[in-house]
């Protein structure tokens, strides 16, 4: 995304980090791609909490939210927010970055 002023290509997205997360064959991540993980679901967990029945992921907050859904398990809010997300989604799930049919 232009014009906010990063450095570009040396700028780890959101989305590079989790596909790195992904393809990595060992569980122990780059520190630097675990710190862009970790502060995205927190920003996305602090959206769904200050809207607990009205949040609507995007595909790109929901690809995030899919690989750390082990620590969700238990919170309801979090499965009404994944219900939300597919309530409201259009399109082939095979688009969702992330997701397995």
């Amino acid at each position: 995304m232009g014009g906010n002023g990063s450095s570009g290509s040396n700028q780890l997205t959101v989305k590079r980090a989790l596909e790195i997360a992904r393809n990595g064959e060992d569980r122990a991540l780059d520190p630097a791609v675990s710190a862009v993980l970790e502060r995205a679901i927190s920003d996305i967990w602090q959206r769904i909490q200050a809207q607990p029945n009205g949040y609507i992921l995007s595909k790109d907050e929901f690809a995030v939210f899919n690989y750390f859904r082990s620590r969700f398990h238990h919170s309801d809010v979090a499965r009404r927010a994944v219900g939300r997300f597919w309530d409201n989604f259009e399109g082939d799930a095979s688009e969702i970055d992330g997701y397995r049919v």
